[in-house]
C-alpha cells in the first residue's frame, strides 16, 4: 500500500513545483508589461503634456548621384531649433541632467571630468607636436556644456579680431561643437560652410553640443544631424577577411555593414545609440585643400593600418614637424572605431548603455544626460549587467587602464627622444634623403601612439587592441634611434638631448613664445568672444541665461588644479 502511494505523493510534489513555477514566471512577465506599459505612458505624458512647440524637423539628406562627388550628400533646410534650453522645457528632467555636464567634480585613477592641462602633466608630447597647435595648449576633455568654451579659450584656435590677430582654424573645427552647426550647414551649404574661417562662424555658433545632435524634435527618436558619418557609410564596401588574421576588424567591417547598410539614416535603434555618437567621437580628416570638406578616412576599414593606408594613398598630411621638416599624421579620437573591436563592442553594448544610464523619478524612468565616465555611477551603470562589488568593478577598470597607460608612458619619451635625434641629425648636416627610413618610421610611430592616446576612454574600451598600436609605436620609435644612432656614430655626434622635463622646457625648445600666446588670447576672451554672445543673444540665437552670461567678469586663464 505505501508502495502504490509513493507515486501519488511525488506527482503532487510535481504539480506544486510546476504551479510555483508557473506563478514565477506569471510575475515576471507582470513586472515586464508593467515596465513596458509605465514607458509607454511616460512618452505618452510627455508629448500630451508639452508645453511648447519646438521648431523645425530632423535634417534630411539628399546623395549626390555624380561620381566625382565621391557620395557626398546635400542637406535641405528644416529650420531646426538649436536652443537646448528650448527643448528642456518640455524635457525638464533629461534638461536638468545635461545641464550637470557643467560639474567638474569628478576624478577616478587616470581620467574624469576635471580641469587638467596634459601638457604639463606629460610634457614630451610638446616635442611630438612640434609644429602643431597642439604643442600650444592640449586639456583633458570637460562635459558637453564646455564644447564651445573650451575651444574658444584654447590656444590652439589662434586670436582672430583683436589687433594683429592670428585665424589659425577653418570653420569646419566647429562641427562636432554645437547644434547650430547643422543649422549653418543648412542655411550656407556644405561647402560654404567647411569652407569658412573659423571666426566667421562664431558668432552663430553659441549653444554647445545638445538636444538637436541627436533628436529628432517631433518624436525624440534618435537622428544623425551630421552628414560626414552619412557620406562615410555610403563609401563603405566589404572587405576581404584575411585567414591569417593579419587584419582583425575586417570582420568587423563587415558585420558593421551588413547589419546597418549604406544608408546609415536608416539603422536600427541599438546601433543608433551607438551611432550619434559616432558622428564625432571618430577619426577624421579635412579634404580637398583650402575648403576643408569634413571627411572620415573609413574607406579602406575602420582599423588603424586601415586608415594610414587610406592616408598614405592619397599622399596626407595633417602638419610638417618642427623639428623634423617631414610630414605627419594627427589622430584625432577614434572612440567608435576602438570601441567596436573591445569586448563590449562586440557584444553589441552601445555607448548610451554605459555611458547614459537610466535614472528614476517619481516613478518615471529616463535617461541621464550627464554624458561622462561610467565609474562615477557603477551601480547604475556596470551592475546593471555585472554582479561583481563595485570595487571589484573598478578594479578591473583599473587594471586594464594600468597596462596600457604603462605603454603609453614608455612611448612618449623614446619617441620624443626620436624626433630630437632626427634634429640633431639634421643640424650636422645629414642629408634628408639618408633619413627618409628614419621620417617613415616616425610617421608610423607618431600616428600609433596619438592613435592610442586619442581616444580616451580606449584603455578600457578596448584595451588589447590598444596595447598592440601603443606596443607598435614603442617598437617603431626603438627602430628608428637604432638607425639614427648608426647615422650619428658614422660621423661622430654627440647626441645631447635637451631638458625637457616641463611643459615651459618643451614649449621653449621647440620656440614657442607662450607669454605672448597667452596675453593675445586673454585680449580675445576679453573683447571678441562677448561680442559674439551679445550679437547672438540680441538675435534671438542664443536664450539660455547661464550661457548668455557665462563671461561676465571672466578671467583668462582658468587654474586648471
Amino acid at each position: 500500500m505505501n508502495k502504490l502511494a509513493e507515486p501519488n505523493k511525488r506527482s503532487s510534489s510535481v504539480g506544486w513545483l510546476l504551479l510555483l513555477v508557473a506563478l514565477v514566471v506569471v510575475f515576471v512577465l507582470g513586472l515586464l508589461a508593467a515596465g513596458i506599459t509605465e514607458k509607454r505612458a511616460e512618452v505618452a505624458s510627455v508629448f500630451n503634456n508639452k508645453k511648447v512647440d519646438i521648431g523645425g524637423a530632423k535634417p534630411t539628406y539628399v546623395l549626390s548621384t555624380e561620381a566625382n562627388d565621391k557620395k557626398k550628400v546635400t542637406m535641405p533646410n528644416t529650420n531646426i531649433d538649436s536652443r537646448n534650453d528650448q527643448w528642456g522645457i518640455n524635457y525638464q528632467r533629461e534638461f536638468e541632467t545635461w545641464k550637470k555636464t557643467r560639474e567638474t567634480d569628478f576624478k577616478s585613477k587616470h581620467l574624469g571630468n576635471a580641469p587638467e592641462d596634459v601638457l604639463e602633466s606629460r610634457p614630451n608630447m610638446v616635442i611630438l607636436w612640434a609644429g602643431y597647435a597642439f604643442s600650444r595648449d592640449y586639456s583633458a576633455p570637460r562635459g558637453h556644456w564646455y564644447t564651445l568654451h573650451d575651444m574658444r579659450k584654447s590656444l590652439r584656435t589662434g586670436t582672430p579680431g583683436i589687433p594683429d590677430g592670428v585665424e589659425m582654424q577653418p570653420g569646419t573645427c566647429w562641427t562636432c561643437k554645437s547644434p547650430d552647426v547643422p543649422r549653418m550647414m543648412q542655411e550656407l551649404g556644405l561647402g560654404k560652410y567647411y569652407s569658412s574661417k573659423w571666426s566667421e562662424l562664431g558668432p552663430d555658433v553659441v549653444n554647445p553640443l545638445g538636444c538637436a545632435d541627436c533628436h529628432d524634435p517631433k518624436t525624440m527618436n534618435l537622428s544623425l544631424s551630421r552628414p560626414a558619418l552619412v557620406e562615410a557609410f555610403s563609401r563603405l564596401t566589404p572587405r576581404e577577411v584575411s585567414k591569417d588574421h593579419t587584419n582583425p576588424t575586417n570582420p568587423i567591417t563587415n558585420e558593421t555593414l551588413k547589419r546597418i547598410g549604406n544608408d546609415v539614416t536608416k539603422a536600427g535603434a541599438n546601433d543608433m545609440r551607438s551611432l550619434v555618437c559616432a558622428q564625432c567621437h571618430v577619426e577624421y580628416y579635412f579634404a580637398e585643400g583650402d575648403n576643408k570638406y569634413l571627411t572620415f578616412p573609413w574607406d579602406n576599414g575602420f582599423s588603424m593600418e586601415d586608415m594610414e593606408k587610406y592616408y598614405d594613398n592619397i599622399g596626407y598630411a595633417d602638419w610638417t614637424h618642427a623639428l623634423r621638416k617631414a610630414p605627419m599624421l594627427k589622430a584625432q579620437h577614434p572612440d567608435y572605431e576602438l570601441a567596436m573591436l573591445g569586448t563590449h563592442g562586440k557584444r553589441g553594448v552601445s555607448c548610451a548603455d554605459c555611458h547614459m544610464p537610466y535614472k528614476s523619478e517619481g516613478g518615471v524612468k529616463y535617461t541621464n544626460h550627464q554624458i561622462m565616465s561610467p565609474l562615477k555611477d557603477i551601480a547604475g551603470t556596470c551592475q546593471t549587467c555585472h554582479r561583481d562589488s563595485e570595487e571589484k568593478l573598478r578594479s578591473y577598470v583599473y587594471d586594464n587602464q594600468d597596462r596600457v597607460l604603462e605603454i603609453r608612458n614608455r612611448v612618449e619619451p623614446e619617441l620624443a627622444k626620436a624626433h630630437i635625434m632626427t634634429k640633431i641629425a639634421l643640424d650636422n648636416g645629414v642629408p634628408v634623403e639618408e633619413l627618409k627610413p628614419v621620417h617613415k618610421l616616425l610617421r608610423e610611430a607618431t600616428w600609433r601612439w596619438d592613435y592610442g592616446v586619442a581616444s580616451h576612454g580606449a584603455a578600457f574600451h578596448a584595451p588589447v587592441e590598444t596595447a598592440r598600436i601603443l606596443s607598435a609605436a614603442l617598437d617603431k620609435s626603438l627602430l628608428a634611434q637604432i638607425e639614427l644612432q648608426k647615422i650619428l656614430v658614422a660621423r661622430n655626434v654627440a647626441v645631447n638631448l635637451p631638458d625637457i622635463s616641463t611643459k615651459a622646457k618643451a614649449q621653449a625648445y621647440i620656440g614657442l613664445n607662450m607669454e605672448k600666446l597667452v596675453a593675445g588670447k586673454a585680449e580675445f576672451m576679453k573683447t571678441v568672444v562677448p561680442a559674439w554672445i551679445k550679437d547672438a543673444a540680441d538675435k534671438g540665437k542664443l536664450t539660455d541665461p547661464d550661457l548668455v552670461n557665462q563671461y561676465n567678469n571672466y578671467q583668462y586663464p582658468e587654474p586648471t588644479k
